[in-house]
């Protein structure tokens, strides 16, 4: 029988009504079997996450200050939501619990991670399913890091024995016990590893967004839905600012060939957006299926004849950026050329130091910088068979008056980056959406 897990992030689960909501969607399909909740998120946007009330907290008595306030308004949040849904059931208990262990000093993991805790049992309640505690079966090791090996063989057998579980995300604990959170995406990875572990059919990750779209709907108005996706698609739009799943709530399931599914839970009847394995024939590859970009780099352009006849340039080039410990974006060459693209949060005040020290260890011709410079990425892994696709991507900017930068194509040809103005970043979205739709 197939077996879909299925996550809910915190606006799917911030009251008693998205709960109901919730319930609905497990009991439609009988092959979801194991839940991952999230902490309650917002109501609205006056509201507080349940996660921060929590952080709020623990800083309260880092700082000596009493946390009773902000403490009584977790526990009517949670209190709110067993009321409404008329549970013969209380928490009163885990609640006081996790109170004195704050007021006694608990990390600040422990203080953050007892949001999804605490949702997880009133939602195995309310499912009337089995309730796994992550800290059980997520594994963690004594430097911080996943255990994979042991979180994998942990989730297997004690998923083996348990029909319908819920998981709660975020969290799992290392073996002295004590309690680790993932730094980002932390329901997501638990999702995937849960996921990979049992080797599902199908992981759908719920939110309160219908999958991907093509363009930021800030910028491009109404842009058209993602269907679906390949990994490698994805992963380029995630790269160059996409709001999409963190790379470690991507990999588990890729490497184990599992199908993600982004789904509303508010418009459950929508398809949302499938990502799928790069060799999947089910999907038909488009001209191109997204447009994403950040603002605030700054290029540095070095020029010096024959730099390709001279060995180790690019080394030496490197090696003064990794001992200022800064990273690249993107490193476009020529024959006498090489762009560094670097963040502005990665320069920050080294700007002068590297330029010094590119001319002083390089000795280039030239030294070119130009700040305030935007990244646009256009990806589709059907741009490959497509001619004509650079040139509509440069005539539509051309249209719309928008100075190019730089440019570059990547060897597998599923993406064309260009560098512009920060002030031209939205017109040159807006101008290549257009351009092929």
């Amino acid at each position: 029988m197939n077996t879909i897990i299925t996550k809910f992030g915190g606006s799917s689960l911030a009251d008693a009504n998205q709960f109901r909501k919730v319930k609905d969607i497990i009991y439609s399909n009988d092959a979801r079997k194991y839940v991952i909740p999230s902490a309650p998120g917002k109501r609205d946007s006056k509201d507080s996450k349940v996660t921060d009330l929590l952080y709020l907290c623990h800083a309260h008595v880092a700082a000596g200050i009493a946390l009773d306030d902000v403490f009584n308004h977790i526990r009517q949040r949670y209190s709110d939501i067993i009321n409404d849904l008329k549970l013969d059931f209380s928490i009163e208990d885990q609640l006081n619990t996790i109170k004195k262990d704050l007021e006694a000093g608990a990390s600040s993991d422990y203080a953050a991670s007892r949001g999804e805790y605490l949702n997880g049992l009133i939602l195995a309640k309310y499912l009337d399913f089995e309730f796994v505690d992550a800290k059980d079966v997520i594994v963690f090791k004594k430097d911080g890091s996943l255990d994979n090996e042991a979180t994998n063989c942990a989730l297997h057998n004690r998923l083996s024995n348990v029909s319908k579980a819920v998981i709660p995300g975020f969290y799992g604990a290392d073996k002295s016990g004590n309690i680790v959170t993932f730094s980002r995406g932390g329901s997501d990875v638990t999702g995937a590893l849960v996921a990979a572990s049992i080797n599902a059919n199908l992981y759908e990750n719920w939110t309160d967004v219908s999958g991907f779209l093509m363009a930021d709907p800030r910028i491009v108005e109404n842009p058209k839905p993602i269907s679906k996706i390949t990994y490698s698609e994805l992963r380029e739009l995630s790269y160059m600012g996409a709001s999409v799943l963190h790379e470690d709530a991507i990999f588990p399931v890729r490497k184990a060939g599992i199908p993600i599914n982004i789904k509303n839970t508010n418009r459950p009847q929508d398809e949302g957006t499938f990502i799928v394995q790069d060799e999947d024939d089910s999907i038909k590859p488009t001209t191109i299926t997204g447009i994403a970009g950040k603002k605030d780099f700054t290029v540095i352009s070095i020029t010096k004849a024959m730099m390709n006849s001279e060995l180790g340039f690019c080394r030496k080039l490197l090696s003064i950026l990794e001992q200022h410990k800064i990273s690249f974006e993107n490193m476009p060459s020529g024959i006498d050329t090489v762009c560094l693209v670097i963040s502005d949060s990665e320069l920050k005040n080294k700007h002068q130091v590297v330029l010094e020290e590119i001319q002083n260890i390089c000795n280039p011709d030239s030294i070119e910088v130009h700040p305030n410079m935007a990244m646009i990425a256009t990806v589709g892994r059907g741009m490959a068979k497509q001619t004509g696709t650079a040139a509509k991507i440069f005539t539509a900017l051309s249209n719309a008056e928008v100075n190019i930068r730089m440019i570059d194509q990547g060897s597998s040809e599923m993406n064309i980056l260009v560098g512009i103005e920060n002030d031209d970043f939205e017109k040159c979205i807006i101008s290549i959406y257009n351009a092929f739709n």
